[in-house]
């Protein structure tokens, strides 16, 4: 027995324990902390009362989570249906509604038809196989890539003419997001958004600490910039570099290299153990080959599925 309801705020910790559990059983141990499940339920662009739906048994456990989140004003959803182990019936039911609002999110934005994106562990083979059936198809595949430090990192030195600058002032994050969207354009599932609605995401992370943005200039112009959070700090005791973007006319300088170096210091200053970012494997630019020549290893593999609905 069952029933259907929306997700509210105070359902994160039992979100987080039906997602443990989930991931437990593909990975071996959680992914997720409860910190990001928080962040989850505050993003700007899920609408809670609408978007989202939870599975509950009589006690109140949790058996299954459900959301369709657009993004932007795109066609584009992202969406994901989590099933705790020993309760497969509720996937197919759950997975009519996300996909129901998916067309619905698409309709609302002028759309005749919605992208729909899944992301799933490439170890999670029965959600694959789920996938298949329900008509998606593989999009890209993104790593997780990882370094450790054994003590401090030597930071790199600055070019002539390069000058770092953090994002605590308004006139620095405006620059880093015209860096990030003009860095990531033809990016997979790159969707474009204002700066205000860039910042208004960040804000509402607890993970964001803005003196860990770094707009890199060149002769006073950005020409790149990283973007660090402590997404992976509660649970790995390492920093994350959420974005590293360098601007077409200013790629092949090694500007790239330069910023994620900057970057492993920062955070071994922190007192990180490391540093994590993600990487699409199918990048425009050649970028897992830049992070394996600094000496980051996967660690983690995600593939992300599509389905025109």
């Amino acid at each position: 027995m069952h029933t259907f309801r929306r997700p509210r705020l105070d359902d994160a910790a039992a979100m987080y324990d039906l997602i443990s559990a989930y991931e437990s059983a593909v990975l071996g141990a959680p992914d997720m902390t409860l910190q990001d499940v928080e962040d989850e339920l505050v993003e700007p662009a899920f609408d809670r009362d609408r978007d989202g739906w939870l599975a509950e048994e009589p006690g109140g456990r949790l058996l299954a989570s459900a959301w369709a989140c657009a993004n932007g004003d795109s066609d584009l959803v992202d969406a994901d249906v989590i099933v705790r182990p020993g309760a497969p019936e509720l996937s197919a039911p759950l997975w009519e509604k996300v996909l129901g609002r998916a067309r619905e999110l698409a309709a609302e934005r002028g759309h005749d038809g919605a992208t729909v994106h899944v992301g799933t562990y490439r170890a999670d083979h029965g959600k694959q196989t789920l996938l298949k059936e329900r008509g998606f198809e593989p999009g890209t595949s993104f790593h997780r890539m990882r370094i450790d430090f054994s003590g401090p990192v030597e930071p790199p030195a600055v070019p002539a003419g390069l000058t770092l600058h953090t994002g605590e002032s308004e006139e620095v994050r405006r620059e880093a997001h015209r860096v990030h969207q003009e860095g990531f354009a033809e990016h997979f599932g790159f969707v474009p958004t204002t700066y205000e609605q860039w910042y208004e995401r960040r804000q509402a992370q607890s993970a964001t600490d803005w003196s860990q943005l770094t707009v890199a200039r060149i002769d006073g112009r950005p020409a790149g910039l990283v973007i660090g959070s402590d997404q992976f700090l509660p649970d790995q005791g390492c920093g994350y570099v959420a974005t590293l973007a360098v601007l077409p006319e200013f790629r092949g300088r090694g500007l790239g290299r330069f910023l994620l170096r900057h970057a492993f210091a920062a955070d071994a200053a922190r007192g990180r153990k490391g540093t994590i970012l993600h990487v699409d494997s199918n990048n425009t630019t050649p970028a897992l080959g830049l992070y394996e020549s600094a000496g980051m290893r996967q660690v983690l593999a995600f593939d992300v599925w599509r389905r025109r609905v």
